[in-house]
């Protein structure tokens, strides 16, 4: 019970912080608008941690990596923290190898982000036709509409390319799923 208590508590912290912090990343490097309740918000839940880590951490093409690195090594952390309330082996290897799932799991966690982007997306397309969120959520989904939409035009004005994007999502979580397990296993 009080490893259970602990997982939760584990993964909602961590969770809700490299959440926040790859929603960061994906922003700068899509070019969103952060002049909007989610960006100040997200921008103010992470500042005090990505405004130190940029001066160890460079950018790279205009691309802030500290985001992401923080997001890594959350995520690294976390799950390390799991492994400690089930077992208190902590070897180097063991280090690595969760270092490597990390960096799956935070792939598989892009495409969960993705995937509930653009479920809000089409959501709020169908209520009003304007929101604060909708410029944020339209830089985040841009590139993926533009290319599934070359291959599946509007049908009498419905667009079908949601659809295209959550399955391709769903199928690289798949992928990414059996990747995880495979590096978990490879150790």
């Amino acid at each position: 019970m009080l490893q259970q208590i602990g997982n939760l508590l584990i993964e909602s912290v961590f969770g809700f912080f490299i959440f926040l912090l790859l929603l960061r990343f994906y922003m700068q490097a899509l070019r969103a608008p952060f002049r909007n309740p989610a960006g100040e918000l997200v921008t103010a839940l992470t500042n005090w941690l990505v405004r130190p880590a940029r001066r160890f951490i460079p950018g790279l093409y205009g691309l802030d990596l500290s985001s992401l690195v923080l997001a890594w090594i959350l995520e690294t952390v976390m799950l390390l923290l799991l492994r400690l309330l089930v077992s208190a082996a902590a070897t180097g290897a063991v280090i690595g190898k969760l270092m490597l799932i990390a960096v799956v799991d935070l792939a598989r966690l892009s495409m969960y982000l993705l995937i509930g982007i653009v479920i809000v997306q089409v959501i709020l397309s169908w209520f009003s036709t304007y929101n604060p969120l909708s410029g944020v959520l339209d830089s985040l989904t841009r590139p993926f509409y533009t290319f599934f939409r070359r291959f599946i035009p509007t049908i009498g004005n419905i667009d079908l390319s949601p659809i295209l994007i959550l399955l391709a999502a769903q199928i690289a979580i798949i992928v990414l799923n059996q990747l995880m397990n495979s590096v978990a296993m490879a150790f």
